[in-house]
Parts: C-alpha cells; sequence; structure tokens
C-alpha cells in the first residue's frame, strides 16, 4: 500500500519553508546593518573670550574754533582755501590795516611827547634837590618837582601802553587760524565790514585728526556688566587698556584702534543710554564729523569660557538652544544648552556643556538621540579652502 502525504500535512510544509525562508533573510539584514553615521565634531576647550559689544556713534571733531575778527573794519583779503588744512598761526583773512597804522603813529607820537616831559620834570626835580640842599629852594619846591616827576614817568608808561594797543590792533588786522585743523566755507568775503562783537564768525576750522567717536550703551547693560565684575564672572579691562574699533556705515572695520575716553557720570533721562567717548587717529581724514559708525569695545573678558562653532546649536519648537554631544562609547546625546551672545561665528555657551566634550557640528541632520557615530575632527571652511588651494597650486 502505497504512502500518499495527507492534504492536512502540505500547508504545515509549505508555512515551514517560508519560516525558512525569513530565517535566512534575517540573517542576511543582520550582516548587512547600518554603519556608523559619519559626523564632523569639535572639542570644547575653555578659553579666555573678551565681552565686546556694539554700540551706534557719531563723529566728531577734537576741536572746534570760530573764526572772529579781534578789531572793526573791512576784510580785504581772503587767503585761505576754503575746505583746505591749515597750522594754527596761519593767516586767513586780512582787514584794512590804514586806519591802525595811523593809530600806531598817533601812539608813538604821544610817547615821544610824555618821554620829553618826563626828560624835563627830571631835570627840574634834580635842580631842586641840589638847591634844597643849599637851602635855596624850599620843601615845597622840591616836593612839586617829585610830584611832576612821578606824573611825568605814569605819562610815560600810558604813552608805552597806548601804542602796545595799537600795535596790537594793527596785529589783528591778519586774522590767523587759532588751531591746526580743516577750514570750512568762507562766511565773510572781501568788502564785508566786520565787527569785532559780531555774532557771525568768518570761518570755522575743525581738528579732525584724532577725532572723537560719541557712543551711546544701556544703562541697564552698563548695570549688568558691573554686577558681572563684582561677582567675578567676568575680568575687567583697565580704562586705559579698554580695546576700541570702528565698523564704518559700509560694515569695513577701520583700520586704526583707538582709545577709550571717558564715560558720561549721568544717564540720559529720555533715552536711558550713557554716554562714552573714544579717540582715535584720522591720518588720512577718511572720519568726518557727523560720520555714522558702529563702535566696538572691550569691556571685560570672560575667563575659561567656552565657545562652539555657531552652526553646531540648533534650536527646538521652544527657541531653547541644543547640541549633539558625542560621549565616549561614539554615541550622540541631544543635549540642552544656554547661550546669549555669539563672538567671531562662535556662540558662547554659558552652561550644558564642559571643556574636553565633543560637539557634532557637521552631519548632526542624520543624528537620533543614541546614534551611534563615526567622528572625525571639523575643520572650518577658511582652512579647508586654504588646504584646497595650497594642494592646487603644488
Amino acid at each position: 500500500m502505497r504512502f500518499q502525504p495527507s492534504r492536512i500535512m502540505m500547508p504545515v510544509a509549505f508555512s515551514l519553508s517560508l519560516a525558512l525562508v525569513g530565517c535566512k533573510d534575517g540573517q542576511q539584514a543582520q550582516g548587512h546593518a547600518m554603519p556608523p553615521a559619519p559626523v564632523a565634531v569639535f572639542t570644547a576647550a575653555a578659553e579666555d573670550i573678551p565681552i565686546t559689544n556694539e554700540l551706534p556713534g557719531r563723529i566728531a571733531p577734537t576741536r572746534i574754533a570760530q573764526v572772529r575778527p579781534r578789531v572793526s573794519g573791512i576784510v580785504v583779503e581772503r587767503v585761505f582755501q576754503q575746505g583746505t588744512a591749515v597750522n594754527e598761526g596761519d593767516v586767513l583773512y586780512r582787514i584794512d590795516p590804514a586806519p591802525f597804522r595811523v593809530e600806531v603813529e598817533r601812539a608813538q607820537a604821544t610817547l615821544q611827547r610824555a618821554e620829553a616831559t618826563r626828560i624835563q620834570a627830571q631835570q627840574q626835580a634834580e635842580r631842586y634837590e641840589q638847591l634844597r640842599a643849599r637851602n635855596v629852594a624850599s620843601p615845597q619846591q622840591y616836593e612839586s618837582a617829585v610830584a611832576s616827576l612821578a606824573q611825568a614817568d605814569a605819562d610815560v608808561a600810558s604813552g608805552k601802553a597806548g601804542l602796545a594797543a595799537a600795535q596790537l590792533n594793527l596785529q589783528y588786522t591778519n586774522i590767523t587760524a587759532p588751531i591746526r585743523g580743516r577750514t570750512g566755507r568762507a562766511l565773510v568775503t572781501e568788502g564785508a565790514l566786520v565787527a569785532a562783537n559780531g555774532a557771525e564768525p568768518m570761518t570755522i576750522i575743525q581738528q579732525l585728526d584724532p577725532v572723537y567717536a560719541d557712543f551711546t550703551q544701556s544703562a541697564t547693560d552698563l548695570v549688568r556688566l558691573r554686577r558681572a565684575l563684582q561677582a567675578g564672572a567676568l575680568t575687567a579691562t583697565g580704562q586705559d587698556e579698554a580695546r576700541v574699533r570702528l565698523l564704518l556705515d559700509d560694515g569695513s572695520l577701520y583700520p586704526h584702534p583707538g582709545r577709550l575716553l571717558f564715560s558720561e557720570a549721568t544717564v540720559d533721562t529720555t533715552t536711558g543710554q550713557v554716554t562714552l567717548r573714544g579717540e582715535f587717529p584720522n591720518p588720512n581724514g577718511d572720519l568726518l564729523p557727523g560720520l555714522y559708525v558702529r563702535v566696538q569695545i572691550e569691556q571685560g573678558v570672560q575667563r575659561g569660557a567656552i565657545a562652539i562653532p555657531q552652526q553646531a546649536v540648533q534650536r527646538d519648537n521652544a527657541g531653547r538652544a541644543q547640541v549633539y554631544v558625542v560621549k565616549d562609547d561614539d554615541t550622540t546625546e541631544l543635549r540642552t544648552v544656554t547661550t546669549n551672545r555669539v563672538v567671531n561665528g562662535r556662540s558662547v555657551i554659558n552652561e550644558g556643556l564642559k571643556a574636553g566634550e565633543r560637539v557634532v557640528v557637521d552631519g548632526f541632520q542624520r543624528l537620533r538621540p543614541g546614534a551611534k557615530v563615526k567622528a572625525t575632527a571639523w575643520v572650518p571652511p577658511t582652512q579647508t579652502s586654504a588646504a584646497a588651494s595650497n594642494s592646487t597650486v603644488q
């Protein structure tokens, strides 16, 4: 009797074959497990990072002089070129000197007459002194001669002062620059009558090397900064050591650094701002009065700070900063950190990260917490470009 497989056994055999195939596929899947994701990491390190604030400001001249006449008269010549540099003592205008020369000559004549009178009074006093010694002249006559001599001496002194005043007025007909700087436009032309007590200046001179940069900072920020200094979180830089740089309106950095002069002791009641002043060299005349600038001022140093590339910081739906940290076993951890400022493209981490920990800078888009990674050192783009250019040259 031939054995025939039961119809009930056929489905069982089919199921066993499917199970065997499934086991084989599972073994193949385990043999092709996903490799660790490649990522570029940055190793955090403690360093000293300056507290630099960028504040709005305006350029102002260090000295301003309004050129005014010291004597009244008719302007006969304008010597200077408008908008050019002048030195202290350079002649700018000339007033008609003829009337003042006449005054000098009159003062000289008055002085000569006073000197002649003095000679006569001195001779008479000497004569009466001899007569008194021989009891010929009375004491009253001698005293009158001495008084006349004293009056003659006073007249000579007055004559000399009058001559000096007349010469000084003649000198003032040449209107000179009181300071070194750059002139503005001419406000008086030839033929104009100017007065010594006139309200309108003849021109304005501004000293533009060096120049001031007046900028403002919130009083709240200053108070917060001082509290951090008192708490020891920051190290102060001396006022004479404070580094001050300028950013021009087009965003370029002004090549010459400046120094901080002072900060106001009062707060503007309308804006709540405190005014600070810096001084900058201006050898090429690039900084003009009224120019808008951004002032970068270093107001402290944060010791032992940690800064990581800004692109390593992510934000969750609540806006909290997060970074991927690679642990010792090459697995990742998504960690929340706190940061409140960026310095040269790096985020300064206040809490949540320690020195020596590795932070994912590139490749975190494919990660999830706990994922296995293959970490390599992150290379900044500038260094990558430089290495590529060197290899091309070679």
